[in-house]
Parts: structure tokens; C-alpha cells; sequence
């Protein structure tokens, strides 16, 4: 993960909640007062973003956190994460930015912990989205990895993915592969986006590295799977659900995308309590 980065985020969301002072705060707290606070979690899940946590009150100054978990641990409800020591205004400048930050991460790995369970006895691997927060796109995948999923491209400069837009304006599957070919490095892979078999044949003659599966039912689906017979890899993407994606993973797709890994995950309750002034 790029730090350089991950601390524009941070600050960028300090300032956000911090335009000018925490009024309440330094409306009670001496500036000179020194606290202790425990990080308790208070849910089953799978820990992700704890170092960024961390790292705002690194940011903040004056505080000293110790963690007692890493990055894909599993966590229990009352179980210790961290504990924090230092200035009472930092601490308390800095806890909702941290806590978001380490919930919405450990949400995503915790959820796509889940949908990785369903699949682990296939060869299928599971990818995120683009469908991020803007802005948190690096957490976001970031958390994905930790659960144990891969991520797909993580920009517009990261791939060729030509989707039903993009073949439309280029005339066609054939021409859009061929322009994209011409006008791409040789370095980088071509995926087409195909929503039924008269278009994966299109794919196919084309000549497309990836053919995405596009919103095909199950039987569909798997007569794509035979039809490309490994000559080019398959994606499957378009409403996989946790209830749905064993079955679409034992019809032999290479890859299944989930967008709802980063755009729907709940956040994993945790929370910094019993703080005690020194």
C-alpha cells in the first residue's frame, strides 16, 4: 500500500472533520491531559486497515498506540485490538477518523472473507470493482486482498476492458479489439464484455485474452465456459450473490467479479472505550 497516499486520505479527512478546532474538546480537555484507551472489537470478522489506523494518530502526534492484531487476523467479540496512550486531545481529535477507517476496511475483508469460503474448492478466483468509494479506492482494495480476494484493474490505465459502450462506439466486437490492439501496448491484455454466445464467438474469432461473462444465467453461462475451452480466461461478473457464486464458480470460470465486496460491505463493529486519565 502506498503510504504517501494513504496519508493524503488521512489528512484530507482530518480536515474534513477538523475545518478549524474540536470545540468540544478543548472546551473541557487541558491541552497538558494524558489518557489511555482500549480498541475492542465487538463483532466475529477479519481485521484489515489496522496499521492505517494507526497511522492518524502517528499524524495527530503525542500517542502511542500498541496493536495486539494484524492485517487477516480473525477477531471475536470483546477481543483487545489495540491500546492507545497519549495526549487526550489527540486521542479524541482522531478517533472517528480511525475508527471509520479501520470499520469500512474490515468490513470489506470480513465480507470478502465470506464469499471466498463459498469458493475455495474451486480454481475460480474472486475480484473486486471500480464500484469504490472515490477516494478510498486503495483501502478498498487494499481490504480486499486481506480477506483473500484479488483485485481486477485498479484504474482506466490499468487495462483494456472494452464494455457494451465501448463496442458500440467502435462499430463492434471485431473492430473494438482490433483498434484496441493497435492503439495499446503489446504488454497489455485485451478483455471484452459479452451478455450472450453470438457475442463470446465474437470474442472468440477476435481473438480477446479475457471474455467477460456479462449478467448470463448459470446454463448460458456454462455453455460459454465450454464454447472458449480455455482459449481465452472467462470473468464472470453481473449480480453474484454469496447465495449464488459456488455454483457460478463450478461451471469452471477463471474469474468471478463482485462489485458489492466494496460497495455493499458492512462495516465490522469496533470501538475505543473505558478511556482512564493519568
Amino acid at each position: 500500500m502506498n503510504y504517501l497516499v494513504v496519508d493524503k486520505i488521512i489528512k484530507n479527512a482530518l480536515i474534513e472533520d477538523i475545518p478549524s478546532e474540536d470545540i468540544t474538546t478543548n472546551s473541557i480537555i487541558d491541552n497538558k491531559s494524558i489518557c489511555t484507551v482500549e480498541l475492542l472489537c465487538k463483532e466475529e470478522g477479519i481485521i484489515a486497515g489496522i496499521e492505517v489506523f494507526k497511522r492518524v494518530f502517528d499524524i495527530l502526534g503525542n500517542v502511542e498506540v500498541d496493536l495486539y492484531k494484524c492485517d487477516g487476523d480473525k477477531v471475536y467479540p470483546n477481543d483487545k485490538v489495540g491500546f492507545l496512550k497519549g495526549s487526550t486531545r489527540n486521542i479524541l481529535l482522531g478517533e472517528r477518523i480511525a475508527l471509520n477507517l479501520l470499520q469500512r476496511m474490515s468490513g470489506i475483508a470480513t465480507l470478502t472473507n465470506k464469499y471466498v469460503e463459498e469458493i475455495n474448492h474451486t480454481n475460480s478466483k474472486l475480484l473486486d470493482t471500480r464500484k469504490t468509494t472515490p477516494n478510498l479506492r486503495i483501502l478498498e482494495k487494499y481490504s480486499v486482498k486481506v480477506g483473500g480476494g484479488c483485485n481486477h484493474r485498479f484504474n482506466l490505465s490499468d487495462g483494456v476492458m472494452l464494455k457494451d459502450n465501448h463496442i458500440s462506439a467502435a462499430g463492434g466486437i471485431k473492430n473494438a479489439v482490433e483498434l484496441a490492439r493497435k492503439n495499446s501496448s503489446f504488454v497489455r491484455k485485451i478483455e471484452v464484455e459479452t451478455e450472450n454466445i453470438e457475442m463470446v464467438k465474437e470474442a472468440l474469432e477476435a481473438k480477446a485474452d479475457i471474455i467477460m461473462l456479462d449478467n448470463m444465467s448459470l446454463d448460458v453461462a456454462k455453455e460459454a465456459v465450454e464454447l472458449i475451452n480455455k482459449r481465452a480466461l472467462t470473468e464472470f461478473s453481473g449480480n453474484v450473490e454469496l447465495s449464488s457464486i459456488k455454483e457460478i464458480a463450478e461451471i469452471g470460470v477463471d474469474y468471478i467479479s463482485v462489485g458489492a465486496l466494496t460497495h455493499s460491505a458492512k462495516i465490522l463493529d469496533l470501538s475505543m472505550k473505558n478511556l482512564t486519565l493519568l
